[in-house]
């Protein structure tokens, strides 16, 4: 039986705008001053920022969502797609990983004693975790679906092509210095994070040890892992490893990897500079080391992301360059003959 390829990236797509539903209306009432699922409203005035912020994270994952659905989707610039969903599936994919870890544990060590509770640190009820992360799963799976289908209709030869056809050009010793670059800077952020991982405390924050749970230890080797899956296949990319192996499979380790440093790195910072707890919290720990992982992390996932993006939107410039020559109708050289025809039925839909 034929898989109705549009159908099921319409239903990807319509799930990851419903699962984010929850989430939007959660934070909108925080905003709003509403304590639904929070002990105390006061103490969620320290969280405006934060809240704001994945209030609009979550409005950007609803607007890309529609993209991968509509029309004029394909005509968006590929970087207003691209970027926001690198972030995305970084964001995103990391907490697709720690969540089965997370229940693994506790199948594995038995539940968890809740932790005791740092003063002045709001408390939430228990099915608030439990519904943010169960719609972030969610939203995950079917956001990262419809994209790939997406992106298999308007980057085909990324699913065709092998490492070896990337292009040379000038850019190449470019390229290859940012990965050369960013593999130390991934290593150390990796044995950072295995090191909390297996519980060490040492630059930790009193909210992420005195009174911390399985929650961060989980995220840090998922974060861990990222590291140490990115900058290999960057590298592979740039010095052409492999050369006639499938270009998407060290597209997609540094792509999800990268992401998912730039992302949390960039999240936890926005935390530590705008909750006051947290920034109270750090004057106990060791001196900057839990921000400086963090600010390093940053660093690599931009300097993965600088050389994935010349090396690939080199090779897109060759594609379009091709099907511009074969007579093509899209600006983007990606779009199969039949395109036209299936606007007309996005649209109608």
């Amino acid at each position: 039986m034929r898989i109705d390829e549009r159908a099921v990236r319409a239903g990807a797509a319509w799930t990851a705008v419903a699962a984010t539903l929850p989430y939007l209306t959660l934070k909108t009432l925080w905003l709003l001053g509403v304590p639904v699922g929070a002990d105390d409203a006061a103490q969620l005035d320290k969280l405006f920022v934060p809240n704001v912020l994945s209030f609009g994270m979550d409005a950007i994952a609803v607007a890309l969502a529609l993209s991968f659905v509509r029309p004029w989707g394909r005509r968006v610039p590929a970087g207003l797609v691209a970027f926001p969903m690198w972030v995305a599936t970084g964001l995103l994919g990391a907490i697709l990983v720690a969540v089965p870890l997370s229940l693994l544990a506790g199948l594995v060590l038995g539940p968890e004693h809740a932790p005791e509770r740092a003063p002045g640190v709001a408390g939430f009820s228990d099915w608030v975790t439990p519904l943010v992360y169960g719609g972030f799963s969610v939203q995950g799976l079917a956001l990262i679906t419809a994209f790939l289908l997406y992106a298999r209709r308007r980057w085909a030869w990324l699913l065709r092509d092998r490492v070896g056809d990337l292009p040379g050009s000038p850019t190449l010793a470019v390229q290859r210095s940012l990965a050369c670059a960013a593999a130390p800077l991934a290593l150390a952020v990796a044995t950072a994070h295995a090191y909390w991982a297996a519980g060490g405390k040492a630059g930790l924050p009193d909210s992420f040890s005195d009174y911390g749970s399985r929650g961060p230890q989980t995220m840090s080797a998922v974060m861990a892992l990222m590291a140490l899956a990115a900058p290999p296949a960057l590298l592979a990319l740039v010095f052409r490893l492999r050369p006639q192996g499938r270009l998407l499979r060290p597209v997609l380790a540094a792509w999800t990897g990268a992401g998912a440093m730039l992302g949390w790195g960039a999240w936890q910072l926005i935390m530590f500079g705008t909750t006051g707890t947290t920034v109270q919290d750090l004057r106990h720990a060791t001196p900057g080391l839990l921000p400086l992982v963090e600010c390093v992390q940053v660093a690599t996932g931009l300097l993965i992301l600088a050389a994935g993006a010349v090396a690939l939107t080199e090779r897109g410039a060759l594609e379009r360059g091709s099907t511009l020559g074969r007579g093509g109708a899209f600006g983007q050289g990606c779009e199969p003959a039949h395109a036209p025809a299936e606007e007309a039925v996005e649209s109608a839909g």
